[in-house]
């Protein structure tokens, strides 16, 4: 069947251009996208962080943040749920001057035994989404640069955090995730299941940026029935925006 999206074009120049959004000072080159809107709404406290703009209302109006952590200042942000408004705020990042980006944020296990916080950074993801379509050509499966994957890696291990290393599955369908398809994925080698990081690493190659992310296993979708385990409120969250702060600092 030929679907659109196997129309991939090169075509670096498209009919509209990411801008950059509205700042009082220049975006830092590294910048954490997290998923966690606590911690976002506490870095002023917690972390000494300066708002420093805004991204428009119609894509959420998100508040952009500036830390510093070892002499290094790092930007910070909520990048949005699902890859098409996640790409957004991404590319008009990479718009403002953004070169090193890392995300942390939380997924669903389709593995059994993934306990509940257990982190996990993915070396490649399973295109189950739109997006990346339009910024590579079509493939089954993405891969992160495993240069960043080690560092990433290096980080934990200096942390003493235990670790999965694995591949993750990248979907628009949150409420089409049937056990057929858990099934499917897992058996592909898939120990997670999420919604932006295939389209973050299509953008990245894309772009030139470099990219890399923490996951930690929320919910549960490797049974015969859903567990949602509290995920949102899981206590690993400020500790996983931790890591993903002290690695933007040094990739």
């Amino acid at each position: 069947m030929d679907l659109p999206l196997t129309e991939f074009d090169p075509n670096f120049t498209a009919l509209i251009t990411p801008t950059p959004p509205a700042l009082t000072e220049p975006l830092p080159e590294r910048v954490v996208m997290c998923f966690f809107p606590e911690v976002v709404d506490d870095l002023v406290a917690t972390h000494a962080g300066r708002r420093i703009g805004e991204f428009s209302r119609e894509i959420g109006g998100h508040r952009i943040y500036r830390l510093v952590h070892d002499g290094i200042p790092v930007a910070v942000f909520h990048p949005g749920v699902g890859a098409p408004l996640a790409v957004q705020h991404l590319e008009r990042a990479i718009a403002a001057g953004g070169r090193s980006f890392v995300a942390c944020g939380g997924a669903g296990a389709i593995q059994p035994g993934l306990a509940l916080g257990h982190v996990v950074v993915p070396d490649a993801a399973v295109r189950d989404e739109g997006t990346s379509y339009h910024y590579a050509p079509p493939a089954r499966v993405i891969r992160v640069d495993p240069s960043l994957v080690d560092r990433a890696v290096a980080t934990l291990v200096a942390r003493g955090v235990p670790y999965t290393i694995g591949m993750t599955w990248t979907t628009d369908g949150v409420f089409r995730e049937t056990p057929a398809r858990v099934r499917a994925r897992r058996d592909e080698g898939c120990v997670t299941v999420e919604m932006e990081t295939a389209a973050f690493l299509a953008v990245a190659a894309f772009r030139d940026v470099r990219f890399v992310q923490y996951l930690y296993a929320g919910d549960d979708l490797s049974g015969e029935a859903w567990d949602h385990r509290g995920w949102t409120t899981a206590d690993v969250r400020a500790d996983l925006f931790q890591l993903a702060v002290e690695t933007a600092a040094v990739i």
